[in-house]
C-alpha cells in the first residue's frame, strides 16, 4: 500500500472516538425537532434546493473534483420501485456528504446522521432540506423519526446509514459496528446494500476514490427479527471488508495510542 507524506492519528476508543468537525453548540434533538417537511411551501423549496443546488454540487466535486468511479450501480435495478437501507463506510467529510446523491441519482437520498450536521447556522438547515435525518434524543423525538424514515421508505426513497457513526478520514479498513441499525430494513421489508469507499493509486502514484455497490441483500422469511438484523450486519459488514482490501492508497495512518 503506498503512502504520502505520513499522517498518525492516534486513537484510544475504535468505536467511539471521532475524527470529523464538530460544531461547539450541538442543537438538541427533542420533540419540537421537525422532521417532516410536508408543508407545500416547504417541500417546493426543498425540491428547488436538492436538484438545483445540491446536486450540481455534488456532480462537480464527486466526478469533477474527486473524480470518483462508482462501480456496480446496475445493481440497484433490482430497487426501481421501491425505498431501500444503504450502509456506507464513513471516511471522508464532503464525499459522504455528496457521493450518495451521485451514485444513486435521480432517486431522492436521506441520510440518518448525529446532530452536528444540522447544528450550524444556515448550512444546518440546507441540510435538513437535502435529507439529513437526525438521530432522536427522547422518545417523541424518537417517534417522529421513526414516522419520517417510514414516510420517506414509502415513497420510494433511499436512506443512507453510517453504521461506523464516527467519521475517521481517509481510513482504508471498515470498523467493527453492531446490528442495532439493521432493524430498519427488517421493519419496512425492504432491500439492503452497501456502499464502500476505497482509496486507490492510478499509474502515476496518485490518489483515486473508487466507490463499490453491493447487495441487494434480503430480509429471510424464516429468520426472526433478531437473526434477520444479525444475519444482514453481516452481510454488509463482509461486503464492506472485501471491498477494502482494493485500497491501495494510504494518506493517513491510524495507530492506537498507549499510555
Amino acid at each position: 500500500m503506498k503512502k504520502q507524506k505520513e499522517t498518525i492519528y492516534y486513537y484510544q476508543d475504535l468505536l467511539n472516538d471521532e475524527f470529523g468537525p464538530s460544531p461547539p453548540n450541538r442543537k438538541k434533538i427533542s420533540g419540537n425537532y421537525k422532521y417532516n417537511r410536508d408543508n407545500i411551501f416547504v417541500r417546493f423549496l426543498d425540491f428547488i434546493s436538492y436538484r438545483l443546488i445540491l446536486t450540481p454540487i455534488a456532480f462537480i466535486y464527486v466526478k469533477l473534483i474527486r473524480r470518483t468511479k462508482i462501480v456496480n450501480k446496475k445493481l440497484l435495478k433490482a430497487s426501481k420501485k421501491e425505498g431501500v437501507f444503504i450502509y456506507a463506510n464513513h471516511t471522508h467529510p464532503q464525499s459522504d456528504a455528496f457521493m450518495p446523491n451521485i451514485a444513486f441519482f435521480p432517486r431522492k437520498v436521506s441520510m440518518i446522521v448525529n446532530s452536528a450536521n444540522v447544528s450550524l447556522p444556515i448550512l444546518g438547515n440546507m441540510t435538513k432540506a437535502w435529507g439529513a435525518l437526525p438521530l432522536p434524543e427522547d422518545y417523541l423525538s424518537t417517534k417522529n423519526f421513526l414516522g419520517e424514515v417510514a414516510l420517506r421508505i414509502k415513497r420510494k426513497g433511499f436512506v443512507v446509514i453510517y453504521p461506523e457513526a464516527h467519521l475517521w478520514p481517509y481510513y482504508t479498513g471498515i470498523r467493527p459496528f453492531g446490528d442495532k441499525s439493521f432493524v430498519y430494513p427488517y421493519k419496512h421489508q425492504v432491500k439492503t446494500y452497501s456502499l464502500t469507499t476505497t482509496y486507490q493509486t492510478t499509474n502515476k502514484g496518485k490518489l483515486k476514490t473508487v466507490v463499490y455497490i453491493d447487495g441487494p441483500f434480503m430480509i429471510k422469511d424464516d429468520f426472526s427479527k433478531e437473526e434477520n438484523m444479525h444475519y444482514l450486519r453481516n452481510k454488509v459488514y463482509e461486503a464492506m471488508v472485501e471491498r477494502s482490501k482494493h485500497s491501495t492508497f494510504q494518506m493517513i495512518t491510524y495507530k492506537e495510542y498507549k499510555k
